[in-house]
């Protein structure tokens, strides 16, 4: 059943809950559901009244609220479901003879669905405790009441009867035509529910049992096979080239449904695998760090004016200054709201099931992570000017500026990356270390490069060098390399070893393997190859910085 339709009905279940005794709580249960007897769903009522029914004082909150009727009847039924809950009622204890969904279902001939249906249309239920498990039940008055005034209903829902042998075979005759003519499933469910004036939910539930049943003889004998990971990954492809949901049912022999599924796991298939690195800061755990960390930053008064740009400058260089200095106040901000953000995501992730994802989980994954890189953007424009001025010291006659430039601002990102705000350090102070520090590795290894093959007839050599040397040259380091690299992951757990050498293809012949491949062969699953592969690539950190190696990529 879904949850409050109104805020102020909300924080009065809440409020009582909080602070009312419970016995008090017993009795506001008894008077709403008595009050729920009086309400017309077609009415309207003002909260204050409705309040005093259920409290005995006029609350001072909202006095001028008009709650629909409607609304006033869903919402009570949440108020006496959850405060029965946090009131901890034993079925013993309930004064009457206590229902559950199985025992309406079985009494009154009805499905199971047929009861939360009655649920929605005003049947109350409370929440009693079964031995050591809370559960769904009814007061059997309660169910009396709702008969008594839904007489219609219930009488519709007992004459609802199964669908006869005759009607079975009719119905799979016709959905068996319909298949052969090319609908799909969800559009023969709905025709023949039309047909035989029966729920989609029978018709698809019927046949889909059949085909479980007659393997031999299905009426959608494509859907009994399980979708291959190549086919999910198809149609998400196709979904995001913009092909209708409709037209991928259509060519997979799959419900709607069931294509809604496929996207839902290969989208948070995805996002799992996103690595999301952030600097943490005590505050992030606080109750109220959003309201705290993301509302807009008040206005900054610069006390001196824009600095406009030298003439001459190329426009790249000139679009530089068009983007004034932040002050200390606002890298704080932004440093802080950017890994904020990141750190609502890790969280996210971390509830995100991949068997059963939640697109709105998913969104919301996306969205933190979209708003972090706004602000990091926003962060690398700013300080683009710093790269600048550090390249002009550093620039000799035998250096291109402007490569200088694009290296200095891949550092420049990594130090927006790591730094963290919390030190209470100035950012471009770190950023000119990381940025200089990077220009001395770098600016000495290409002087080595033209100082080792110096002869004095270096411009031709230049002008026409020798391809075959490159690649052997290439050649050789690359053995070197995985030489090295293979050394240390020889000192991995056997399993972790096994993980690495498949993942990034480390033997000779072999092709890098996905996560999903991986976990195949080891018997577990993708999110388990993920947390092994991230922990042993730590520990192949950890080995190279003690043995002073320099690997790439660890």
């Amino acid at each position: 059943m879904q949850r409050y339709r109104n805020p102020a009905l909300k924080q009065l279940s809440d409020h009582q809950i909080k602070y009312a005794p419970r016995d008090v709580q017993l009795t506001q249960i008894t008077r709403a559901e008595r009050l729920l007897d009086e309400l017309n769903p077609a009415g309207s009522y003002r909260y204050p009244e409705l309040c005093e029914k259920i409290t005995t004082y006029r609350g001072e909150m909202y006095p001028d609220l008009v709650v629909s009727g409607a609304e006033a009847v869903h919402d009570l039924r949440c108020f006496v479901e959850d405060l029965s809950d946090n009131a901890d009622i034993s079925v013993e204890n309930a004064g009457e003879e206590v229902w559950t969904v199985e025992d309406v279902s079985k009494r009154f001939n009805v499905s199971s669905k047929t009861v939360s249906r009655w649920r929605d249309r005003g049947l109350v239920s409370r929440r009693f405790r079964f031995g050591g498990r809370k559960r769904v039940g009814f007061l059997r008055s309660s169910v009396e009441r709702f008969v008594l005034k839904n007489s219609d209903d219930v009488d519709r829902g007992v004459r609802f009867t199964q669908l006869t042998v005759s009607e079975r075979e009719e119905l799979i005759y016709r959905a068996r035509r319909l298949a052969k003519a090319g609908a799909c499933p969800t559009e023969i469910s709905h025709r023949l529910a039309r047909k035989f004036h029966r729920s989609h939910e029978t018709v698809r539930y019927t046949l889909k049992n059949y085909d479980k049943d007659h393997p031999e003889a299905a009426v959608f004998p494509d859907a009994l096979n399980s979708i291959t990971e190549e086919h999910k990954q198809e149609i998400y492809r196709g979904f995001r080239k913009g092909v209708p949901v409709e037209e991928l049912a259509q060519r997979f022999k799959r419900t709607r449904t069931s294509i809604y599924r496929v996207l839902a796991e290969v989208r948070a298939g995805i996002l799992l695998d996103k690595r999301v690195d952030f600097m943490a800061a005590p505050i992030f755990d606080e109750p109220d760090a959003a309201s705290t960390i993301l509302p807009p930053l008040p206005v900054v008064i610069r006390k001196t004016a824009p600095v406009k740009a030298p003439p001459g400058l190329p426009s790249y260089m000139n679009s530089l200054y068009s983007v004034p200095l932040l002050t200390r106040d606002e890298e704080v901000y932004y440093f802080r709201k950017m890994n904020f953000l990141l750190h609502q995501a890790s969280k996210l992730q971390e509830e995100i099931d991949p068997s059963q994802p939640k697109n709105s989980d998913m969104d919301s994954f996306e969205g933190f992570i979209e708003e972090a890189n706004v602000v990091k953007n926003f962060l690398i424009r700013s300080n683009l000017r710093l790269v600048v001025s550090i390249a002009k010291k550093h620039v000799t006659s035998n250096s291109n500026f402007f490569e200088m430039v694009s290296d200095g601002n891949l550092s420049l990102i990594r130090a927006i990356e790591k730094f963290d705000f919390t030190r209470g350090f100035k950012f471009s102070t770190y950023a000119s270390w990381a940025i200089m520090k990077n220009f001395a590795r770098s600016i000495p290894a290409e002087y080595t490069q033209l100082d080792r093959f110096r002869t004095g007839n270096e411009e031709v050599f230049d002008q026409a060098s020798d391809p075959r040397s490159e690649r052997t040259n290439e050649e050789f380091v690359n053995k070197r390399q995985h030489e090295a690299l293979m050394e240390i992951v020889s000192q991995l757990d056997p399993r972790e070893r096994e993980i690495i050498v498949s993942r990034y293809g480390l033997k000779e012949g072999a092709s890098p393997e996905t996560l999903e491949q991986v976990g195949l062969k080891l018997g577990v699953t993708k999110e388990r190859i993920r947390q092994l592969e991230s922990r042993a690539l730590q520990k192949l950190r950890k080995i190279a910085e003690d043995e002073h190696l320099d690997v790439p990529g660890i």
